[in-house]
């Protein structure tokens, strides 16, 4: 589904991301992780579309991402920011009636096929009764959802999500999660998902994907690269991993930083701001 190769992403003259090489099959869950800044959301841009590469090329279903017609790639691809800033007062089901444009005729009126797309989408994530409100008068994380349900209603072949549920509440999230789990599973969506929340992704990507220092420097399933000495180098925090005793995933515990380490970064700190 995608072939990135030999791929360097930045803007203007900085660089983000160099020499990245990795294939995404039909039906993977994979999470991309990392620190604040790695270019988690620079990656997922360039797999958009949104975003040219500096050299090397993106190969989404055997065609190069900035040669498919948008609306082609709007068939193929759905995107979930972190927050989406709407400032017309459209409904929450207008909003995720949007989704069903890429899936129209050219100048066709919506049809009986998109408003129950639609709907399924907004019961989906839990949001049907927000579908007569105007989107300028929900709160964040009902927004977000109502985006999520957007991406569903497009019913997309490959779902990119960047952060998308860190407005959410811990049930909220896990419902999106499952939703998403289901429709991997059931008919084989691709998901791809930049996120912080170590233990949602250990819980639901089968794949991991670790972004440092403008490389990939670590890609596996989460069973073999979900281990403290990855997490504790990637993160630079001391962590433990654990099998939850319930669903026998791997689980991350975070572990206090030592008052010597605390010391020693805020004298390193000091330094680097005393050289600049």
């Amino acid at each position: 589904m995608i072939r990135v190769e030999a791929l360097n992403l930045g803007y203007e003259d900085r660089a983000v991301l160099t020499g990245l090489n990795f294939q995404v099959s039909r039906g993977e869950f994979v999470g991309i992780l990392g620190p604040n800044g790695s270019g988690k959301s620079t990656l997922l841009q360039a797999i958009s579309g949104l975003l040219l590469p500096q050299k090397g090329r993106i190969i989404v279903k055997s065609e190069a991402v900035g040669a498919l017609p948008s609306r082609l790639r709007a068939q193929i691809l759905a995107v979930v920011p972190q927050s989406t800033d709407v400032r017309f007062p459209f409904s929450c089901l207008e909003i995720v009636l949007m989704g069903r444009y890429p899936r129209r005729r050219r100048l066709g009126t919506l049809t009986d096929t998109d408003l129950v797309a639609a709907l399924q989408s907004m019961r989906r994530t839990t949001t049907g009764h927000l579908k007569d409100r105007s989107i300028t008068e929900v709160s964040g994380g009902e927004c977000q959802r109502v985006v999520i349900a957007r991406a569903l209603a497009q019913d997309p072949e490959i779902l990119l999500l960047d952060e998308a549920t860190s407005s959410l509440d811990v049930r909220k999230k896990l419902e999106i999660f499952a939703i998403l789990q289901y429709l991997n599973e059931t008919r084989g969506l691709s998901v791809l998902c930049a996120m912080h929340d170590l233990n949602l992704a250990a819980l639901y990507c089968r794949r991991l994907m670790f972004i440092k220092d403008g490389h990939i420097a670590v890609d596996g399933p989460t069973d073999r690269v979900f281990t403290p000495e990855i997490l504790s180098e990637i993160y630079e925090t001391p962590m433990e991993v654990v099998r939850h005793p319930r669903h026998q995933r791997p689980y991350a515990v975070m572990l206090p930083l030592s008052p010597e380490t605390r010391e020693a970064e805020a004298a390193a700190a000091a330094r680097e701001a005393a050289q600049s």
